[in-house]
């Protein structure tokens, strides 16, 4: 199949009427590595694959599409990469650039369209209006944007683009042709080519949902497609199963409610010069620190810490603990150090591979806070002077950079910790890179 064809209906060039769309969903095709290969023209052409420190014994967070031929993807082990592709180049991961190149790639399709929803650092979706829903204005749109990522952004950053009734629809389309793909599903057109898909090929369907629906009857896309809305409320255990059906049906699209906080928090897989526990306790305060920084500029504080680490062996230890109301760095550090006790003395002091830290019971700032009946003048006083050592220094490392102010450890022991890392599920803040 070649890349940018336009795959359209059958009754598209045919209808009466012209076709309607009212979505465009936009996935960049293998976003990390496209970027290292913008930047690293030595790179371009050749099977690379992004990672979180350079050791085989991790996997690829990324690959390029010449390492994707190989059978190299997100989460293949390197030392299995290397032996697909002995050719394989390795990039450590840079997430502030590829935030950086995030920005830069939004405003470049605000300059043809409004951005209505970024679904991750590589997703984004546009609610089109009433000029740009017929469907040759749609495809005429999709293919400015893709013109325009080429010339302003770079030649390397190329994107699937899927155009369709909804935003769910929308984003399959996107992905059933890749790089550099443009597909229109059409209401009238359903289920059509969607019969061609497997189950797992359809967001909302993983590997724990599936075998559920094979429980109620359903193995293939046309059994899907044929299953009563009440079928799958029972596969999904709820309303998220007729909000499912109801999507691939070509429904309209309802709009995902506000961000709500309950937890805030961070990981790391260390590197092996870290995992000694003296070492990854350092990791572990780091992560807090920037967790309560992250806290402070969201403007919430904390009731819960939660520690986890997982041994090099396997074992994982946790331990929580609960206290009042609180977003200063002082007093969660105090609270983190008894937790890694805790937990060490569960891990019997064994060689750590990660840690994770969680902030939980997250209360507004500007939610009333219950004062406590014996709490001295001189122990509010002392509250609120840490709470402003702490934004003080939130500042000063906004100014001068990440660690140039830092609680409890020298910037040299944790050199090789890179600090923020991109989720699937979020995005980081620029400020996170300097916390």
């Amino acid at each position: 199949m070649r890349h940018g064809l336009v795959l359209m209906p059958a009754s598209a060039s045919s209808s009466a009427t012209t076709p309607l769309v009212d979505w465009l969903f936009l996935d960049l095709n293998s976003f990390f590595a496209s970027v290292e290969q913008q930047l690293h023209p030595e790179l371009r052409g050749k099977p690379v694959a992004v990672v979180p420190v350079m050791t085989d014994s991790t996997c690829a967070i990324a690959a390029s599409h010449e390492a994707k031929k190989f059978g190299i993807k997100t989460g293949t082990n390197i030392g299995e990469a290397r032996r697909l592709c002995p050719e394989l180049e390795l990039v450590e991961a840079s997430h502030g650039v590829y935030v950086e190149f995030h920005h830069e790639i939004l405003k470049e399709i605000d300059r043809h369209f409004p951005v209505h929803m970024i679904c991750s650092i590589d997703e984004m979706a546009c609610k089109l209006d009433a000029p740009r829903r017929p469907l040759p204005a749609a495809v005429d749109l999709a293919k400015r944007i893709k013109r325009g990522l080429r010339e302003r952004v770079g030649e390397c950053i190329t994107c699937s683009i899927g155009l369709a009734p909804n935003r769910f629809l929308a984003k399959v389309a996107s992905d059933m042709q890749k790089p550099d793909g443009l597909v229109v599903l059409l209401p009238e057109e359903l289920p059509g080519r969607l019969l061609e898909l497997e189950l797992r090929d359809l967001c909302g369907i993983g590997r724990r949902m599936e075998p559920r629906l094979h429980a109620c009857g359903i193995r293939t896309m046309a059994d899907l497609w044929q299953a009563e809305r009440e079928t799958l409320h029972r596969a999904w255990g709820g309303v998220c199963g007729d909000r499912f059906w109801h999507a691939l049906h070509g429904g309209a699209s309802e709009d995902d409610p506000p961000a709500q906080h309950r937890t805030l928090g961070h990981s790391h897989v260390l590197a092996p010069e870290l995992r000694t526990p003296p070492q990854a306790g350092v990791v572990a305060r780091r992560l807090l620190l920037k967790a309560a920084s992250r806290l402070r500029r969201m403007h919430y504080r904390a009731t819960h810490l939660h520690l986890s680490v997982r041994t090099e062996d396997g074992p994982r230890c946790e331990a929580q603990t609960k206290f009042d109301p609180v977003c200063d760095s002082i007093v969660l550090a105090r609270v983190l150090a008894e937790l890694w006790q805790t937990v060490m003395k569960q891990a019997r002091w064994q060689r750590v591979k990660k840690v994770s830290v969680t902030l939980m019971g997250l209360e507004a700032e500007s939610q009333p806070q219950q004062l406590e009946l014996f709490v001295s003048a001189d122990e509010a006083a002392s509250r609120e002077r840490r709470e402003t050592l702490s934004r003080t220094l939130d500042k000063i490392n906004q100014k001068r950079g990440r660690d140039s102010v830092v609680i409890g450890f020298t910037p040299d022991t944790v050199r090789t910790f890179s600090g923020s890392k991109i989720a699937f599920t979020r995005i980081p803040d620029r400020e996170e890179f300097q916390e």
